[in-house]
């Protein structure tokens, strides 16, 4: 899977425009609720949300910003900006260039936040962003979602937290979604999954998360949907073209799910005490003249601490391809027998770690740091793309086992909060606006293809360049901006 979903860590920056309004809500405020402020919300403008309890739903429809200017909802303050109760909190519908950040939403009967393109499936939700927004305690135990998304493409999730979700539900539960960037975030005490993609969603990353008792399937990867909600309308798979990198997942029935997927790769995760399988291979959407059956997968670079309690290791159903999944370069090691270690898989895994002790740091505390020794040093196979680990340092080549590298480089991979930048619009077909603004005096910049092929390089004089991208082929690029001793890396993609 060459490299194609790093462009997943999108840049879904706005500029707010100088005559950009804030919006005032809350009570003694010109809006009672963020439903009535969005009414007369324009692009750039931002929804300022002052501390009080709102009980919604707040159904907030068609509104949109643009690639310079996206529309704001932001808490003052998270703890007490809070949506509480009702059947949804917040319910956004045909949106675009929104983003959501710092509220608390908890105790809802119905979905937490949803967002979804109207029914019009033709014309998706797409650019949200959610960010630094608490999640917890569902009202219902039902098939109940905290973050339930339908037809929503180019979006990102960071820096959230979901705490206690319904029995039956998920914390993410995505419908026919595309173009999505979920890091950065914690997960506890779910109910069937914390993460589920489904109905046609493709080009995901999921990385450098936590999964603590994530539920049934911690990662449902793949699902079972109706095919009147696939999106689009003729898919061949409920899931397919994800990675999944860098996380760590401590107990669940069954942490990792591929579920009627294609092409998704599993890598550099620590697994910890799996309760009944490691692994599932499922097909629950069957109709093999349309779909395709659940393979082409990939399961690598990944330690497994686990114990007697398993079932199986792998579990695998009906209508399923597990013959043409690739196992690679992981450690196995059962901590109640090490020399029962070797797993039972569909397929031979090549350069497989069985019965060695990876030495957390402290495994009591779920320190999964690893020791100096540990055989997980340089034991991984390179992926294109596969970025940072936990700690956000670059993967070494080759990488550490794991969600975190052993011996990282000294520096720290540029993060964007280093050095602010802007890159619009993203996609982009024509040209695209690079902005940094902490740099007045300019900065270089080096665009490659995900190959590593030089594309374009050259020094900006000022905080902003535009650059003709025309002739690039439809892909994904990278980005490596210097400015002074800041720097920064980013990707962008070239449409048709």
């Amino acid at each position: 899977m060459k490299n194609l979903f790093s462009l997943l860590l999108l840049i879904l920056c706005c500029a707010t425009p100088l005559l950009a309004a804030t919006l005032e809500v809350g009570p003694g405020k010109p809006y009672a609720n963020p439903a009535q402020a969005s009414q007369d919300a324009q692009p750039g403008d931002t929804i300022l949300i002052f501390p009080a309890t709102y009980t919604g739903t707040f159904f907030i429809e068609n509104l949109a910003g643009n690639a310079d200017q996206w529309v704001t909802f932001r808490g003052v303050d998270k703890n007490s900006v809070v949506f509480q109760g009702g059947t949804e909190a917040l319910h956004f519908i045909d949106v675009a260039y929104i983003r959501i950040e710092r509220i608390t939403i908890t105790g809802q009967s119905g979905n937490g936040i949803n967002i979804d393109d109207g029914g019009s499936f033709d014309t998706p939700a797409h650019h949200i962003v959610l960010y630094d927004i608490a999640f917890h305690d569902m009202g219902a135990q039902g098939n109940n979602d905290m973050l339930k998304l339908s037809g929503l493409d180019q979006f990102e999730i960071s820096h959230c937290t979901f705490l206690n979700g319904a029995e039956g539900g998920s914390g993410i539960d995505m419908v026919g979604c595309h173009w999505g960037n979920i890091h950065h975030c914690s997960f506890e005490q779910m109910g069937s999954n914390s993460i589920q993609a489904k109905g046609g969603t493709q080009y995901l990353r999921i990385a450098n998360n936590w999964f603590v008792d994530g539920g049934q399937r911690s990662l449902n990867l793949g699902g079972s949907t109706g095919l009147q909600f696939f999106r689009p309308q003729d898919a061949t798979f409920e899931a397919a073209d994800i990675q999944v990198y860098a996380n760590i997942l401590l107990r669940s029935w069954a942490p990792v799910a591929y579920v009627g997927s294609v092409r998704v790769d599993v890598a550099n995760n620590t697994i910890l005490y799996p309760e009944n399988w490691i692994i599932r291979i499922l097909q629950e959407t069957v109709d093999p003249t349309r779909f395709s059956p659940c393979g082409q997968n990939w399961f690598r670079n990944n330690i497994i601490y686990y114990s007697n309690s398993l079932s199986t290791d792998v579990n695998i159903g009906p209508n399923t391809a597990p013959e043409t999944f690739i196992f690679s370069n992981n450690l196995w090691y059962n901590a109640d027998a090490p020399g029962n270690s070797q797993p039972n898989l569909p397929v031979a895994e090549t350069a497989a770690l069985i019965g060695q002790d990876p030495l957390f740091l402290d495994l009591n505390s779920i320190d999964v740091h690893l020791g100096n020794n540990s055989p997980a040093l340089a034991a991984g196979t390179w992926i294109d793309g596969l970025g940072t680990d936990l700690d956000g340092f670059l993967f070494n080549n080759p990488p550490t086992l794991g969600a975190y590298e052993l011996n990282p480089a000294s520096s720290v991979e540029p993060h964007l909060e280093l050095i602010e930048v802007k890159i619009y619009p993203n996609p982009a077909k024509q040209w695209i606006k690079i902005e940094v603004p902490q740099a007045q005096m300019g900065f270089l910049y080096k665009i490659t293809d995900m190959s590593g092929r030089l594309c374009s390089q050259g020094h900006a004089k000022g905080s902003t360049i535009y650059l003709d991208i025309s002739e690039y082929q439809p892909g994904p690029y990278k980005i490596q901006l210097l400015a002074g001793n800041k720097s920064a890396a980013s990707i962008f993609i070239k449409t048709k």
